[in-house]
């Protein structure tokens, strides 16, 4: 594979990235992924990046900082082109980003069940945490079933 191209992500890939997540099963129905390319493009939109390889998009990656931790969202490649160094390459993108405007720790969430991706992190130098991750839906998507 060649090596791929990171860039920002443009309102033009939406469709492309929609359907990557959807590959990789990140969508859920209470996640609009519409609306959270929506949000997302409000708050650290440059932090928003896409992966391409001759002119395809086959990956995507959302950092967000928030002045005290990074976070990673949505890190996926197409699953065509996994294990061909793409989602290595975006996370040292957002990784660089981050870094570049002042961030002192990356935190992110993966299913417990995904035990490939914690390996993927893990060979990245992610560790586990020794926390639990709560959550409180403030706004509920139309998608919700």
């Amino acid at each position: 594979m060649t090596q791929p191209h990171i860039r920002p992500f443009a309102l033009a890939d939406s469709e492309a990235v929609i359907a990557i997540w959807e590959a990789c099963h990140l969508t859920v129905p209470w996640n609009d992924p519409h609306r959270d390319i929506a949000r997302k493009m409000q708050v650290n939109p440059e932090l928003f990046l896409v992966a391409e390889v001759n002119g395809r998009v086959v990956g995507t990656v959302m950092g967000g900082y928030e002045g005290h931790r990074g976070w990673v969202n949505y890190l996926a490649v197409h699953p065509d082109a996994q294990k061909q160094g793409v989602g290595r390459a975006l996370m040292q993108a957002v990784e660089a980003k981050l870094l570049a405007i002042g961030c002192p720790k990356i935190n992110l969430q993966v299913r417990q069940s995904n035990t490939a991706v914690i390996q993927f992190y893990g060979h990245l130098d992610y560790h586990i945490d020794d926390v639990i991750s709560l959550g409180k839906r403030l706004i509920e998507d139309e998608r919700r079933k």
